[in-house]
């Protein structure tokens, strides 16, 4: 049975639902949802989420789906065993307050055990073991009813393993695995009845867990860990959440021994035989790297799919490791040209059966793949170069370990996986302190947790608001058709809490029943305004939605103050904000559209920002613009103005609205039953878009491209002005050529040369300065180099620069050295100042260092004095400092390292 079939067999199931209810097919949300604490979606409840959590009423009573899911703490195991995959699919049912335990037990049997030509996946009840938590004796008797199974065969295991919870205070419950003997050449033989509370190490392979059903019953009041947490109480409502995993169940049902052997993975692991010459089930070490290079391209796939590019942090990074350990398992296997183009089209023919948007937009997605390996490719060139240094740096100091900090350099900036370095190093005959760089590693993601948290702003706690929506209902939104309304108080608050009134001056946060204020979302800046009231003004800071419905204010009380039950409140937008609001953020669409007209149609929006008069516009494309292309993009754009297009919305469902050529924003999250497309001049641009618009492109006024820039491998950036702020960039500039042609006494139209002369003019008389600086320069060299100091045997240029540079004291000391007697040792060692810094080099001659000496060793013992580092080989080397008072002590202590040497 494929994939394809499991995944229709499992929601017709339940969409019929039987007897205990139809449930409503949800599609798969993005893999990228708007929470801090997950980087991708990695359960198929996630975005059920708000509705557990009673964030949100669910609209439904039952569901089920089959969700794209994508864990990232495996990666590392990836291929060691049958489990472990970067992406996979969970296909779940669940219950909102409507069945609960009994309902689970009897839909989720009934599936896996009923034969497949009634529908079902037709699995022996013989080979199937329900687990519960032990002392769950409800769940135990309720599958002992539904199946008829013995006590014996129902296991009992402990919290670890069948009780779930979020890791955090909130809602929790016991858990029922559905588990399925794989057999004696599995694992060893067992007796059910004496398992638990831990599943034993040697059974993990034999038992495979399938079926993941959770009794959502408890709020938690304290988790110390897995195993360890208070039980407040019970849940107001019951929930049911579960998982099946698709893969697992497909491995089964199509008799493999493994996820990576299925119909959807295994074409790629035959087209990497072919290309490597190797053969899988040949080697395990082979066979490890080719289950990788399955896992990950299909995973690499599926992430850019949903909008994700390479990056160096958070998502960006997880997808740029997925791509280069591919890659580099492929160079493992032998093969060393293009991978991706070869391999990455048998994952998109295979996934693109269930997903068809693999295949619309396969050529933006290959774009950002290709461009990454080829990036890769040339950074394993330079990155070899750069561990070859390290490593020669950490031999000649007679150390065997490659610091930790080198190896997260190497991996952060050029983009080496550990396991690169690791391997690399070993061959060196060199250890890594993995350790520190796993510390590193730790370091740079509570970094971004901590930056993802802080954008999320004040309303990460979002109760009080759920509270108020409960006790109020949603607030009356009119920002599509009013600037004003009279309106009443709900809720004042002040950092999180109810206060009786604000005073003057005082900030905090004002509930509406109604408001005409745009609150802040995809990408468009909140309303700006003033809410007044009888004896007092409050000016609007800020707008925002922290629960869906429910509209506040941030406000600031410029007169009077604010009692909560005042009753009656004028909220009025500002009118010039809000126009110039609509115009940048029309103007938003026009540029999107202008870009896919002179680029094609890859060039897909993946972010914005639009306020009054500007906007930026992130879309995915591997290289800079060129002048001509941003020429192009504004004049389209002014071009879409002048012919005063129609701006017009219409709601429909998301499905209509992707069968119409809406274009969605990667990662945003849209209601299924109804969204709103803006639409300007027809086909021209189509967008889901809940922001505001002018009527017509002309009431933009004037689309001003100010700059392109990169925020990120595979992502652009645009910035643009708009409406007013358009004019007055232009008269700025108008201003500043007037200025250069009154300096210049030339037309406007004579600038660029009469300014490109003078820039040549200068560069060479720049060029014929430094010739004449370093003549002087090198003038000295002899009377430094007749300087030199006896040290024992040898003579020692030791001495400080002022006013000279890096380049200045390299070109000085090899020219000093040249002049030294080729017949005894020599050595040079400048320490140059300037700006506050102090660049040192040494050199020595075949003399010297044929007794011992090495300016490696020279530029190390200078390093303590000016805080500074450095490094080379024996004959030259350089370094630099901070520290401009400790170079006398430095010039002594080369002096002194000579005299170690030669016994002076």
């Amino acid at each position: 049975m494929d994939t394809s079939e499991i995944r229709r067999r499992f929601t017709a199931h339940f969409e019929a639902g039987g007897a205990w209810g139809a449930h409503t097919v949800v599609p798969s949300a993005s893999l990228l949802l708007d929470d801090p604490n997950l980087l991708f979606v990695n359960a198929g409840m996630v975005p059920f989420k708000p509705y557990f959590l009673g964030q949100e009423s669910a609209p439904y009573p039952r569901a089920t789906s089959v969700q794209k899911c994508v864990r990232t703490p495996d990666i590392e195991d990836v291929g060691k065993t049958t489990r472990h995959g970067t992406f996979f699919e969970m296909c779940g049912n669940f219950s909102f307050g409507d069945y609960f335990k009994q309902g689970a037990i009897e839909l989720a049997w009934d599936l896996l055990t009923k034969p497949v030509a009634d529908g079902g996946f037709g699995l022996e009840e013989s080979r199937l073991y329900p687990s519960v938590l032990a002392g769950d004796d409800e769940a135990a008797e309720l599958w002992m009813k539904a199946t008829g199974l013995p006590r014996h065969r129902i296991v009992g295991l402990g919290r670890k393993e069948n009780y779930w919870s979020m890791g955090i205070p909130g809602p929790g419950g016991p858990c029922s695995e559905i588990l399925y003997d794989r057999g004696p050449e599995y694992g060893p033989d067992f007796d059910p009845a004496t398992l638990g509370p831990d599943m034993p190490v040697e059974l993990e392979d034999r038992l495979l867990e399938i079926w993941n059903l959770v009794f959502m019953q408890d709020e938690l009041s304290a988790v110390r860990s897995k195993e360890d947490f208070d039980v407040a109480g019970q849940l107001p409502k019951k929930n049911i959440d579960t998982g099946m995993g698709l893969e697992r169940v497909a491995f089964l049902l199509q008799g493999k021994q493994n996820m990576y052997e299925i119909d959807v993975m295994y074409p790629v692991i035959a087209r990497a035989e072919e290309l490597t010459g190797r053969r899988y089930g040949a080697d395990k070490v082979d066979d490890v790297r080719l289950r990788v290079v399955a896992d990950h391209v299909r995973s690499s796939m599926m992430l850019i799919g949903d909008g994700v590019t390479p990056g160096n942090d958070g998502r960006g990074y997880v997808l740029r490791r997925l791509l280069r350990r591919a890659v580099r398992s492929m160079r493992l296997l032998g093969f060393e040209d293009r991978a991706l183009p070869e391999l990455m089209p048998i994952s998109r023919d295979r996934m693109g059966e269930t997903y068809s948007e693999l295949v619309t937009d396969w050529d933006r997605i290959a774009q950002v793949a290709f461009a990454e390996e080829d990036a890769f490719r040339k950074t394993l060139q330079a990155g070899t170069q750069i561990f070859d240094l390290a490593a020669t740096e950490v031999k000649s100091s007679g150390g065997g370990v490659l610091t930790g900090d080198k190896a997260f350099a190497l991996h952060d900036t050029y983009g080496f996986p550990i396991d690169l370095t690791l391997e690399m190093a070993a061959e060196q005959g060199l250890a890594v302190d993995e350790e520190g760089f796993r510390g590193l590693m730790a370091e740079q993601r509570q970094r971004a947790k901590a930056d993802a948290r802080a954008k999320k702003g004040q309303h990460a706690d979002t109760s009080v608001y759920r509270g108020i929506l409960d006790a109020h209902g949603p607030t009356e939104w009119l920002a599509y058709e009013t600037l004003t309304t009279e309106s009443k108080p709900l809720a004042l608050l002040r950092e999180g809490l109810a206060v009786p009134v604000l005073g003057s001056g005082e900030v905090g946060e004002l509930v509406l029943d109604r408001t005409p204020f745009y609150a802040e979302s995809g990408g468009q800046a909140a309303d700006a305004g003033r809410i007044e009231f009888d004896g007092g003004v409050l000016e609007v800071l800020d707008v925002q939605r922290p629960v869906r419905g429910l509209v506040v204010h941030q406000v600031r009380v410029l007169e009077g103050e604010v009692p909560a039950d005042v009753r009656e409140l004028h909220a009025k937008v500002d009118p010039e904000w809000r126009l110039g609001a609509r115009q940048a953020h029309s103007g938003t669409h026009v540029v999107h559209a202008a870009l896919r007209e002179v680029l094609g149609p890859t060039a897909l929006q993946s972010g914005s920002y639009n306020r009054p008069g500007y906007l930026r516009l992130d879309f995915g494309w591997t290289t800079s613009l060129t002048p001509e292309q941003l020429r192009d993009v504004e004049q389209v754009s002014n071009e879409a103005l002048r012919a005063d297009l129609p701006v017009g919305w219409q709601y429909m469902t998301l499905t209509e609205a992707k069968e119409w050529g809406a274009i969605a924003l990667f990662g945003e999250t849209y209601d299924d039953t109804k969204v709103r497309v803006v639409e300007i001049g027809g086909p021209w641009s189509r967008e889901l878009c809940g922001g505001t618009h002018v009527d017509h492109s002309s009431q933009i006024g004037t689309v001003v491209v100010t700059g392109e820039s990169s925020v990120g491998s595979g992502n652009r950036r645009v910035e643009a002005f708009t409406g007013v702020e358009g004019f007055r960039y232009l008269a700025r500039e108008r201003d500043v050529v007037a200025q250069l042609t009154g300096m210049l006494k030339a037309q406007p139209d004579d600038l660029v040369s009469r300014i490109g002369d003078m820039v040549d003019r200068l560069k060479a008389t720049e060029k014929e300065l430094e010739k004449v600086r370093l003549a002087q320069l090198l003038a000295g060299a002899g009377e430094i180099a007749g300087a030199a100091r006896d040290v024992g045997d040898v003579a020692v240029v030791a001495r400080r620069l002022d006013g000279a540079g890096g380049g200045d004291v390299r070109t000085l000391a090899t020219d000093v050295r040249a002049r030294l007697d080729a017949g005894r040792p020599g050595v040079v060692v400048l320490l140059g100042v300037q700006d506050g810094k102090v660049s040192v080099v040494a050199a020595t001659n075949d003399a010297a260092r044929a007794a011992g000496l090495s300016a490696n060793d020279l530029v190390r013992a200078t390093a303590p004095h000016i805080a500074g580092k450095g490094g080379g080989k024996p004959d030259m080397a350089q370094g630099g400092g901070t520290d401009v008072t400790g170079v006398d002590a430095a010039v002594e202590a080369v002096l002194a390292e000579v005299g170690r040497v030669r016994g002076a």
